[in-house]
């Protein structure tokens, strides 16, 4: 499994069907919203943070009948982002279930967590804390974990997101 420097640290973006995750790949890689359509698959591509570092993302499928599929992409995974989607409470025991499994493989052991809790810009949507009691991030002792808030339509909060991430990712 070995990387060669030139290579940038591999981050799977996953979360439930219509968490954001496509909108928030294209506002990162192009600074615009572009209209999607549910994942079939995976969309992939390479942030530049600046000069020396830059990330790829792969965003993959939410829909149940995907999730399945999420173990073949965690091979060279160095940080796990999880989207929520911050204003539709009733899901979030469902993104609780499906982020456990996730983080239950072997080989996401120890990595850095990254849990972005998007739609941030809408009405009613939950707090930073009511997100991480619903997903229970205290359980989760073996690993450094954190949550942010963001809106991927206005590009809120992602820079930044994506920018811990890199450090964590040195880090670990």
């Amino acid at each position: 499994m070995g990387q060669s420097h030139s290579s940038a640290p591999q981050v799977v973006l996953m979360g439930l069907d219509s968490a954001g995750k496509s909108t928030l790949l294209s506002r990162l890689l192009t600074g615009q919203v572009m209209e999607t359509s549910p994942t079939i698959g995976f969309n992939v591509g390479t942030l530049y943070l600046d000069k020396k570092t830059s990330l790829t993302l792969w965003d993959i499928g939410g829909q149940k009948r995907m999730r399945p599929s999420w173990k073949f992409f965690l091979d060279d995974c160095e940080a796990l982002v999880f989207v929520v989607d911050s204003s539709e409470p009733a899901r979030m025991p469902e993104a609780r279930k499906a982020l456990q499994k996730v983080l239950g493989d072997e080989r996401l052991r120890g990595i850095p967590l990254m849990v972005l809790a998007n739609k941030k810009d809408l009405p009613h949507s939950l707090t930073i804390r009511e997100v991480s009691n619903q997903l229970d991030l205290q359980s989760y002792k073996d690993r450094l974990w954190e949550v942010q808030a963001c809106s991927a339509l206005k590009g809120l909060g992602l820079q930044q997101a994506f920018v811990s991430i890199s450090k964590r990712i040195k880090k670990s």
